[in-house]
This record gives C-alpha cells, structure tokens and sequence, in this order.
C-alpha cells in the first residue's frame, strides 16, 4: 500500500519522492523559498566580504599617501611643496628665549619663540635638556 500524505513542500509518497511539482525531465524539484529574515541574513554575508575589502584599500590607501608615493619615472611626489626643517637639541640650562637670541638676534626674540612653539606644537614655552626641536625654515 502506498500513502499519500501532504505536507508543506508538495505531496510525499511513502517511498519518499517528493510528488507535486516536477521539472522537465519528469524528476520531482523543489524550491527554495527565503523569509524576509533569510534574505537579509543572506544579503549582509554576501556584502561583508565588499565592506572589509573597502575598508583595507581605505585604510591602506591613506598609509600610502602619507608614505609618498612615486610617479611613473620614480621622482618622488610626495614631497611636492613639503619644507625641510633643521632641528635642535636643547642644552642643559637652555631656554627657548636664549635659543631665539642665538639663532636670530637682530629679530625680535618673541616672533621666533612663538613660530617655535607652533610648528613642534609645544603646550607651552618650558623646554628640557635633551629634547629635539625644529626650527622654522629661513634661519
């Protein structure tokens, strides 16, 4: 004897071939059906692979700009209208006003130390034995 039952996906034989919806060969198909939950499941898994892609070339295309970066004959472009500095190191006892009278002393001290405290972006104008300062360009 052979039952019929049916079910959510079409109709089972108890030999346990899908009856109902049959393709073109004549062989029983079924068909995949996605909740709206699925489908959003299913599209964020497919886009996560596009987001950490475009996050790395995002992530590493600003390493490379503040690396520089050569044109095709090899010159270095990233230094296109980049300035230079000097740099000095404080002595022991060494103020920045004397730095200032010594570097520029027909100027008046007061410019220099200020341009000095902008460009190493100093909190404010105490200095210490040892630490490295650049100077700006022109001295």
């Amino acid at each position: 004897m052979n039952a019929v039952v049916a079910s959510g996906a079409g109709l089972v034989s108890g030999a346990g071939v899908v009856a109902g919806t049959t393709g073109a060969s004549g062989t029983a198909t079924s068909r995949l059906r996605l909740t709206r939950r699925g489908r959003v499941v299913f599209t964020s898994l497919a886009a996560l692979p596009i987001v950490a892609a475009l996050l790395i070339v995002a992530l590493n295309g600003g390493m490379a700009a503040a690396e520089g970066a050569s044109d095709s004959t090899g010159a270095d472009t990233a230094g296109v209208g980049s300035v230079e500095f000097d740099y000095v190191t404080i002595n022991p006892g060494q103020s920045l006003w004397q730095l200032a009278e010594s570097l520029a002393p027909t100027s008046d001290p007061r410019d220099l130390i200020a341009e000095i405290v902008s460009l190493n972006q100093l909190t404010s104008e105490s200095v210490q034995p040892g630490q490295r300062l650049a100077l700006p360009a022109g001295l």
